[in-house]
């Protein structure tokens, strides 16, 4: 499932042609995607601006100037890609051609500067809803979110605070949207090795007695901003579905550190460890035993 870089790189990707534009028509190819499609989703879409697009953790709002917010969420396999009306689209170098099934086309935005944007997703886990803007906050999908992470908001006192009498593992307490959202498996993975941090440590080691953060919850807040603008900057991770609007994938895969590298050396500066592979909650964790305490 694409993680925080992913969809900050789709909502790059996606702003030049939605913000400042109007929906001039709005193809709704079926009926649901994960849920069904809001009533009269394509009645309440055309003849309405986009007034400014955004994102929240994993999802992408859209500011509209009816006053409702169009929120979207990729899910497992979902993506957008983006073309100009009447445009060959032709490959260039590095672009992988998405899946040409027109039936995994499921809505297209017809945008009054001459954009389009096309949602494709094979397995229909993403969702689209309109939300009253005086009313996002009070959204089922966003409202038990915590801070961004890179957001002026989060900090080692913020994370301390989440974490002080935790005993779920600090991998865990990474992974849950209400101590910080936005981050999955590959950069939590990522941050915890940067930060020298062993992933099965308690989560309440980074508080002290007062609930006051310690050096290592400064550099793993650290180890998190850095990895995630890293992962930005390269158009995210392309591991399965994730490419980028103009259907270049992601590199940042090529500068993992331990995620994806089982049995490889570890790439910390003096150290002589091997990454490996364990398993919590159900997911694979790859860490270094050496350097990771």
């Amino acid at each position: 499932m694409p993680e925080l870089p992913e969809v900050e790189t789709v909502r790059r990707g996606l702003a030049p042609v939605l913000e400042g534009a109007r929906f001039v028509r709005v193809e709704a190819r079926r009926r649901d995607l994960r849920w069904p499609l809001p009533n009269d989703f394509v009645k309440r879409l055309e003849g309405h601006t986009v007034t400014g697009l955004g994102r929240r953790a994993k999802y992408l709002l859209a500011d509209l100037s009816s006053g409702e917010v169009l929120l979207m969420h990729l899910g497992m396999s979902g993506s957008f890609r983006v073309v100009q009306a009447g445009a060959d689209g032709i490959p260039g170098a590095f672009h992988h051609e998405r899946s040409k099934a027109v039936a995994h086309d499921h809505v297209v935005f017809h945008m009054s500067n001459g954009g389009i944007a096309v949602f494709n997703d094979p397995r229909r886990f993403g969702c689209m809803k309109l939300v009253p803007r005086e009313r996002l906050g009070e959204e089922p999908l966003l409202r038990a979110l915590g801070p961004e992470p890179l957001g002026n908001a989060f900090d080692a006192a913020l994370l301390a605070s989440a974490c002080a009498g935790k005993q779920t593992s600090l991998k865990a307490a990474l992974l849950d949207q209400r101590v910080v959202a936005g981050l999955g498996n590959i950069y939590v993975c990522e941050a915890l090795h940067r930060a020298h941090l062993a992933p099965k440590r308690k989560a309440s080691t980074l508080a002290d007695r007062k609930g006051h953060p310690v050096a290592r919850t400064v550099a793993l807040v650290d180890a998190i901003r850095a990895v995630l603008n890293d992962a930005i900057s390269a158009g995210g991770s392309s591991l399965r579905d994730h490419r980028q609007t103009s259907g270049e994938i992601g590199y940042f895969q090529h500068t993992f550190r331990v995620y994806d590298r089982e049995g490889e050396p570890c790439p910390g500066r003096g150290c002589t460890g091997t990454v490996r592979r364990i398993v919590q909650n159900g997911r694979s964790t790859f860490h270094c035993p050496v350097c990771q305490k």
